[in-house]
């Protein structure tokens, strides 16, 4: 009889080496960077057109001006936000996604998608 059951990838597979050993750390960086609180929110607002430091505030409901400018930094820092200085007066600054926080984005859609239909079901 032949075994009807999916075989778990390697990626699932348990193995006896820990997450954090050299089989996948920048799988653990990346989880551990976008699993950050507000970055989330931070790259969908970024995703859709905030650019300015009071836009991404007048969006995510709840995050303290300290605490997105440090994600802002964090975000820059990693290559994944872009800041530019636009000389005027007064100086603008202006937040965009870098290729990679494009990429990102990107990488992003399955899960969006997966939580909302989760969402969906939970909500039955």
């Amino acid at each position: 009889m032949v075994n009807a059951q999916p075989q778990p990838s390697s990626f699932l597979r348990l193995e006896r080496s820990s997450i954090h050993d050299d089989s996948c750390p920048s799988f653990v960086g990346a989880i551990e960077l976008v699993g950050r609180r507000w970055v989330g929110s931070i790259l969908v607002a970024a995703a859709r057109g905030a650019g300015r430091f009071g836009e991404f505030r007048a969006v995510i409901d709840g995050i303290s001006d300290r605490l997105l400018a440090q994600r802002l930094r964090e975000l820059e820092a990693e290559g994944i936000i872009e800041r530019t200085v636009i000389p005027s007066t007064p100086v603008q600054i202006r937040y965009g996604l870098t290729e990679e926080g494009r990429a990102l984005i990107g990488a992003l859609q399955p899960l969006t998608q997966w939580s909302a239909r989760r969402a969906a079901r939970l909500a039955r």
